[in-house]
């Protein structure tokens, strides 16, 4: 059995499927055009498949030898000068920050003069 909600009585009513489904009467509307086609472009058939390249060239394999290279340097200085500068401004903003964060916490916990 199917129920739907009456909006006379304000409850639950017995009711066929397709009212069930359809509330208070509302069906569906179906259009009976096509909807106009809004990124159209012109089709063209061939006969040869091309395969494109679109990702370009797979570095992975390369990159997976030269960091695995066991040369005593560590992983995220391996790329040389560019990561020494990353790694050394990373931890010069680690420290400053904290150096900051305790004078903070020293200048809060001071009581105020008046």
């Amino acid at each position: 059995m199917y129920y739907k909600f009456s909006g006379f009585t304000q409850k639950l009513a017995g009711a066929w499927a397709s009212e069930a489904y359809s509330p208070q009467g509302l069906k569906p509307v179906v259009s009976t055009e096509a909807p106009p086609i809004i990124f159209a472009t012109p089709t063209k058939l061939t006969s040869s498949v091309t395969a494109y390249d679109y990702a370009g060239k797979n570095k992975v394999p390369e990159l997976q030898k030269f960091f695995q290279k066991a040369d005593g340097v560590p992983i995220h200085l391996k790329r040389g000068l560019p990561d020494q500068m990353l790694y050394r401004t990373t931890m010069a903003l680690t420290v400053g920050g904290t150096i900051y964060c305790l004078i903070a916490l020293y200048m809060a916990s001071q009581p105020k003069n008046k």
